[in-house]
């Protein structure tokens, strides 16, 4: 229940600044599980704030080709796309998260999931082109045939990926 979680987390986050601001990584623990409780409970905007710092956070701490910070960045783009940031999303999926994922290799599922996320923000754009249509097309697709391929047909994410490109191709071309 995020409403009742929501104060503990926040206490966790103020201690964690405040008696052990030195270890990056549990504060950034901390700002994460908040910034979670506040997108359960509809608070987007508020959710954006702390992603935006938790991503900034992870590039200085970690690196900006880390998995970890790819998968920051990821939740971050989920941010911009729930509160209609379609623009930024696409800007940071496309210039930092895209080329940087790659050298995770084709078939791991950060980099697949990276790839969703531009297909996603593409799709959800409304002011989205039909070239905008055509790229999450090719991107479904091409995540779509790895995803059966390592994880297979009844993975979670596969299935995700398959009802993501029927709202892309309603009628579904995908095999």
């Amino acid at each position: 229940r995020p409403e009742e979680s929501l104060p503990v987390l926040e206490a966790n986050l103020a201690l964690n600044r405040r008696y052990w601001s030195h270890d990056e990584q549990a504060v950034l623990v901390a700002q994460t599980n908040l910034a979670v409780c506040l997108d359960e409970l509809g608070r987007y905007d508020e959710a954006l704030v702390l992603q935006r710092d938790i991503y900034a956070r992870s590039v200085t701490m970690r690196g900006a080709s880390h998995r970890s910070t790819i998968i920051s960045g990821c939740s971050l783009c989920s941010a911009l796309i729930f509160t209609g940031r379609f623009a930024e999303a696409k800007s940071l999926l496309r210039d930092q998260l895209l080329p940087r994922s790659r050298s995770l290799g084709a078939t791991d599922d950060v980099a697949l999931d990276v790839e969703e996320w531009l297909a996603q923000a593409l799709r959800k754009d409304p002011e989205a082109s039909r070239d905008d249509y055509c790229e999450a097309e090719t991107l479904l697709e091409g995540a779509l045939q790895r995803r059966r391929r390592v994880f297979g047909p009844a993975h979670p994410k596969t299935t995700w990926c398959e009802e993501e490109l029927e709202l892309v191709i309603p009628g579904g071309k995908s095999k």
